[in-house]
């Protein structure tokens, strides 16, 4: 008989079918027992009546995790996985395990501690919630591809090995590369850059570098950035104005295609106002001093409490989940950003705050030759390593500009896991390595 999946068991009610998978928890009830089967794509219920039906699984002292096969006709059952479950079964073991997994996955949440869950992730990730979270993920490339796709975006792949750091040589991690120095890519930034001059419109959806030597709940130094960037702007609100689309987009995508997952980890999707509000840099520094009398109008970036103070206010004051910080100081950005032209002092740029969690860098570039000749000499930075990079400007460039959305940040902020290496499938941190 073919094997059908546990999703499509509501379209094959009174018929015999068969599924195949994991074993995931057996439940006595009196003389009945409850089997719970679990494939790719969700778990299904099965009713033991008899032992003769149990006897496979005794025989083969098959315990949670072991593969099987199992056959029977489908009954309609509203308190039952998908509505329904399999009655009058007959069960194959296909390959038995006799010993305990590290984590059960049986239960509907996972208890073990997360050091415990990471330690054993290829296990771990097999418990629905995480398999949720985790499909949540692709449901958000799926729908940033999307997005871009219908805005006649080219989506494109640019090298990870690279002869410069991106932001002049600053938390990189360094590699012999046949017996020169090489760099894992920080970001696609002077890749994207460069095919606008090719297609106009380009993203990315790949993994980037970072030897930041952060250990906190929402830094890894190896995550996956979905990156766009776009020619013939006016300025950094052209590239907002597609980024909320985007935005818009992603959560549509989840909405109608990963309903599921959603319900699993029982998720209402925030709303992505039509304008998302918007402060100065300036103006953000000055709110929060005037309402908490923390004075930090000479710093040149938001620290995290001041991210998380502005995004309860977005909260409270236009109910919106999302705030864009625009105009951050040209001192703390990268040479290549444009700066604005009414105050130089600060730049044509923004951050995305999601939940008072910095979620989204972007902003205009500079698109002049000449102008990156004065900004690497103002930066300190020789010409040499970025030559490649620089013809792309000697040669004709549109204003362009762009953004980076931190894929597992964003998951992280949408399930409101306690950290970020609970968004990844398998995180790489200042100590971890493996799996």
């Amino acid at each position: 008989m073919t094997r059908i999946f546990t999703t499509d068991l509501p379209a094959h009610v009174g018929e015999q079918v068969s599924l195949a998978g994991w074993l995931q928890s057996l439940r006595r009830m009196g003389g009945i027992t409850f089997l719970v089967l679990r494939d790719g794509w969700g778990t299904a219920q099965a009713v033991i009546e008899t032992e003769d039906s149990l006897q496979p699984l005794t025989a083969a002292n098959a315990l949670p995790e072991s593969l099987i096969r199992v056959t029977g006709t489908v009954q309609a059952n509203a308190a039952a996985p998908n509505g329904c479950e399999l009655h009058h079964i007959a069960i194959e073991v296909c390959v038995p395990i006799s010993e305990a997994a590290p984590i059960p996955l049986g239960k509907r949440t996972i208890t073990a501690g997360q050091n415990t869950i990471l330690d054993h992730a290829m296990i771990a990730n097999r418990h629905v919630s995480r398999r949720a979270t985790l499909r949540l993920s692709a449901g958000i490339m799926e729908g940033f591809r999307a997005s871009l796709r219908e805005r006649d975006f080219t989506e494109v792949q640019t090298p990870k090995i690279v002869a410069a750091a991106t932001e002049g040589g600053a938390n990189v991690f360094a590699l012999d590369y046949f017996g020169r120095t090489a760099y894992l890519a920080q970001s696609p930034q002077f890749y994207k850059q460069m095919m606008v001059g090719i297609f106009e419109r380009v993203f990315e959806v790949g993994p980037v570098f970072r030897a930041e030597p952060h250990d906190t709940t929402r830094h890894i130094n190896e995550y996956v950035s979905l990156d766009v960037e776009m020619g013939f702007i006016e300025d950094h609100h052209t590239v907002m104005a597609v980024l909320r689309a985007v935005l818009h987009g992603i959560m549509a995508t989840l909405q109608r295609s990963y309903a599921a997952d959603l319900a699993v980890l029982e998720l209402a999707l925030p709303a992505v106002p039509t304008e998302i509000p918007s402060i100065h840099f300036a103006e953000a520094q000055t709110l929060i001093w005037r309402e908490t009398g923390q004075d930090v109008r000479s710093e040149p970036d938001l620290a995290p409490a001041d991210e998380r103070w502005l995004g309860a206010w977005a909260q409270r004051t236009f109910g919106s989940d999302f705030l864009f910080v625009t105009g951050y100081p040209m001192r703390k950005r990268p040479f290549y950003t444009h700066p604005d032209p009414a105050r130089p002092a600060f730049s044509n740029s923004f951050d995305l705050l999601f939940r008072g969690v910095e979620l989204v860098t972007g902003g205009q570039r500079l698109h002049r030759y000449g102008d990156y000749l004065a900004a690497l000499e103002h930066a300190g930075l020789a010409i040499e390593p970025f030559a490649p990079y620089l013809e792309t400007f000697r040669y004709g460039m549109p204003s362009h500009g762009g953004f980076a959305i931190g894929l597992e940040r964003l998951v992280m902020q949408l399930t409101g896991v306690s950290s970020i290496k609970l968004a990844t499938t398998f995180p790489r941190d200042l100590h971890r390595l493996t799996p």
